[in-house]
């Protein structure tokens, strides 16, 4: 089997020769302590874990062209600056990622910002939005072996990173109707420049982007989802699946338990990376939805980080599960630097078993 063949084989629940390998990498911080701890200098992971291809096509659905990003404070402790999407933001020197910056000010602060800032930079029409080379592109993907994929935007998460938690949760009870014009402008964005692209080379899979959930539960309520996203998510995926797009795949931490069965609902069918930490358990997933859930991540990344006893068990207790196929293991969050290099190699050689 081919890398392409492997993936979609696992995602569909077909027999396939091996486990896919893929999965949220490690941060830079953790990178500088393996290099210390026996990661050669003058390699690259990616061989050594023989991590597959997994890639998107160039197409661009956020700001065109993005803020400027400016350096705006900088002392012995700390920086500010005005990040790509205008947020201005404050790190400690002594902090580095995965430390979380403090915000200072979101960018969408009302409706003029959005009908001066944003609307202008979410043109569909922008021609920027599709790599000038896509002529060539397309060609050239026919003949893969690798999954390819289209990211296909956010509905809550990127308006969440322009506005700010307390501010998009307000306004969704205070000004509804502008939440609805943003998600639907949106929607129409993604549509129209997806449109233009998923028909001309056939896709393995499409992308979204969310990160809507605390530790427990949703950042708003299932019937606030219901109501404003997913009439949009219908659009979006109604339109991949006319172009033969059947994995959609999104990206949130948190505990998305509640949100799982609407996200089905909507044909958005494979979600990772199920964060332990936040309670997701990816064995009473698999029981609860069957194969119509794929499963991404699941790894906890404590455990990673712990020893090789008890890595080996929570690998061990998914195997069924990782054998039946629609689920890639891998950890359950980007990796921090408490994993060591030798427990990350346990980890990563217990799975290239299955």
């Amino acid at each position: 089997m081919n890398s392409r063949q492997r993936y979609n084989a696992m995602t569909h629940f077909k027999p396939f020769d091996r486990v896919y390998r893929w999965e949220m990498g490690p941060y830079e911080e953790t990178l500088k302590r393996w290099k210390k701890e026996g990661l050669p200098e003058d390699d690259d992971l990616r061989r050594i874990c023989g991590y597959e291809r997994l890639e998107t096509i160039p197409v661009n659905l956020n700001l065109v062209p993005h803020f400027e990003y400016k350096d705006l404070e900088e002392t012995a402790e700390y920086k500010i600056f005005m990040n790509w999407d205008g947020v201005k933001k404050k790190v400690r020197k002594d902090t580095p990622p995965p430390a979380m910056p403090q915000y200072l000010e979101y960018s969408l602060k009302d409706e003029d910002d959005w009908k001066k800032l944003f609307k202008p930079k979410l043109n569909p029409d922008s021609p920027s939005r599709i790599d000038p080379y896509w002529p060539e592109r397309k060609l050239e993907y026919k003949n893969r072996q690798h999954p390819l994929g289209v990211h296909a935007g956010s509905m809550f998460g990127w308006l969440r990173n322009w506005m700010g938690i307390e501010h998009i949760c307000m306004t969704i009870h205070d000004n509804p109707k502008w939440i609805a014009r943003m998600m639907g402008h949106l929607t129409d964005l993604y549509c129209e420049v997806l449109g233009r692209v998923i028909f001309d080379v056939k896709l393995d899979f499409a992308l979204m982007w969310e990160d809507m959930a605390y530790k427990t539960s949703s950042i708003i309520s299932p019937a606030h989802v219901r109501k404003f996203m997913v009439p949009n998510y219908k659009r979006v995926t109604d339109l991949l699946r006319k172009a033969g797009i059947d994995v959609v795949m999104l990206d949130s931490d948190g505990n998305v338990e509640e949100l799982i069965p609407i996200w089905l609902e909507c044909g958005i069918n494979f979600i990772y990376p199920m964060e332990v930490a936040a309670g997701m358990d990816v064995l009473k997933l698999r029981k609860q939805y069957g194969k119509d859930l794929i499963i991404g991540g699941g790894m906890d990344k404590r455990v990673m980080a712990s020893d090789k006893k008890s890595i080996r068990k929570m690998i061990m207790e998914k195997g069924d599960m990782i054998r039946e196929g629609g689920y890639i293991p891998g950890c359950d969050h980007a990796m921090p630097q408490d994993i060591s290099w030798e427990n990350f190699r346990y980890y990563r050689k217990l799975l290239e078993q299955f």
